[in-house]
């Protein structure tokens, strides 16, 4: 089996995605809007994905285009935010992430990964790394108020667990 570093990020990201969308779904409804450092836990969701949407590509990107469902800062875990954001809304936006990262990688190259993007000051490859590191901080985080709140710990897969199908127990 042949492989190169672009199949493996891949493959890695196939399986934090599916962690995220995991640890999102053991979030109860009842905390969806627990604060959590003065700011409620969707907004901490909100805050993972929007950095995953702009930064796992391109942060420089001029035809970047904020989902529909930003307001200013709402990214921000510094500003309270009016705006609230739905489970649903949640979940479309990280089906279009996903999407949109599974296309990208679909046509990268291993050649490219150090190269720069158009008007970036990181390589391709620093710019995934460095979204692993946020994503998984902020997961831990997430998984630690639902760990706390509820005392259950969210399923994750590691490197050797295979996905999971059909009905499966979301917590260990």
């Amino acid at each position: 089996m042949e492989q190169n570093f672009v199949k493996i990020i891949a493959e890695q990201t196939d399986r934090a995605m599916w962690e995220v969308r995991n640890v999102i779904d053991c979030v109860p409804d009842e905390l969806w809007h627990n604060e959590y450092c003065e700011m409620p836990c969707w907004k901490h969701m909100y805050h993972m994905l929007h950095s995953l949407d702009q930064w796992y590509v391109n942060p420089r990107d001029p035809d970047f285009r904020e989902p529909s469902i930003h307001t200013k800062d709402l990214n921000n875990l510094d500003v309270v935010s009016d705006k609230v954001l739905s489970r649903k809304e949640i979940e479309t936006y990280l089906n279009n992430i996903e999407k949109k990262i599974r296309e990208y990688l679909a046509g990268l190259t291993d050649d490219q990964l150090l190269e720069y993007p158009v008007n970036c000051e990181y390589c391709r490859f620093t710019l995934i790394l460095a979204q692993f590191r946020h994503l998984h901080s902020h997961m831990g985080m997430l998984m630690g108020f639902v760990i706390d709140d509820t005392g259950l710990w969210p399923r994750v897969l590691g490197l050797e667990q295979p996905f999971p199908k059909g009905n499966f127990d979301k917590y260990f």
